[in-house]
């Protein structure tokens, strides 16, 4: 299978121009169907494959995005390494509305979310130590610098469950923990595509000061659509310009994240459970042990 890169728009980034469509792919996995189709095409002479987190219409909000589905769809589609574009509030003064941030950590805060392929009859603990592909990162950073784009290199986004925003005991808590950004939707994605061997950076964009700031508006929907707007323009310059330095075919420690991290003996691996992971797993284990 051909190795492509793939890329999740998050608010506002529905689409890119420049993108030539070659087909639209509608897929089912064992874990239910992806966010939206994917979107197959070349983007500055790159295979790519597109898809809208929240579908193209926002119709899925954070909590229920289907993040198994789409992840689990990527590694159909021969996705080696995932760009994830999203929106995210500041929790730090000079990390202004605006700028973009290419965050190296993730603190989990969800509470509803399916995080892990890894149950229901067979165990694997991967390490999510480093949670980004700091290679991909680097290159993600670099590529903003070169568009004129402010943007923050490393750093912690907390991930909380959504929809509605922070009260403010919370964001203050979250500023006084020390993180960078706050958002809603990269996790378990980031969890996700290191479970799938793919290596996984954040292009996030901050359009508030959450609600902490109090020399700034509380956050709200309205405010953040606004300064999504331009932050959009942005992010597809840096999608156009860093997709020319990736390499699909470039192997690093993210794709062989399952080597070493599979518990569950392969004679006690159901039929069952292989079918549904094979995508995942294939490499490791050949073949199921138990007829059930």
């Amino acid at each position: 299978m051909k190795k492509i890169v793939g890329i999740i728009g998050g608010s506002g980034l529905y689409q890119i121009e420049g993108l030539k469509v070659k087909s639209e792919k509608k897929l089912k996995t064992p874990f239910g169907e992806p966010s939206d189709s994917y979107i197959i095409g070349e983007l500055n002479g790159v295979e790519v494959a597109f898809l809208a987190r929240h579908s193209r219409r926002h119709t899925i909000p954070p909590h229920q995005i289907n993040y198994r589905a789409n992840i689990y769809g990527f590694k159909l589609l021969g996705v080696t390494k995932l760009i994830s574009v999203s929106a995210v509030g500041s929790m730090k003064e000079d990390i202004e509305p605006s700028h973009m941030v290419v965050p190296y950590q993730f603190f989990d805060r969800t509470i509803m979310r399916h995080r892990t392929f890894f149950e229901d009859g067979i165990v694997a603990h991967v390490s999510l130590a480093d949670a980004v592909c700091k290679s991909l990162a680097h290159k993600l950073a670099h590529a903003a610098r070169e568009e004129n784009v402010v943007v923050h290199e490393g750093g912690t986004y907390i991930c909380i469950e959504g929809p509605t925003f922070s009260t403010r005991a919370e964001s203050e808590i979250y500023r006084k923990w020390g993180v960078d950004v706050i958002g809603m939707t990269n996790l378990p994605e980031a969890r996700l595509a290191r479970e799938a061997e793919i290596c996984y950076a954040t292009l996030a964009l901050s359009t508030d000061y959450d609600c902490w700031y109090e020399h700034s508006e509380d956050v709200n929907a309205l405010m953040v659509i606004e300064i999504m707007k331009k932050n959009v323009e942005n992010a597809k310059r840096v999608l156009k310009r860093v997709i020319t330095e990736i390499d699909p075919d470039e192997v690093c420690a993210c794709n062989n994240a399952l080597s070493n991290s599979i518990v569950t003996a392969e004679k006690n691996i159901t039929s069952k459970v292989y079918k549904r992971l094979k995508p995942i797993i294939g490499r490791y284990i050949k073949s199921s042990g138990k007829k059930r």
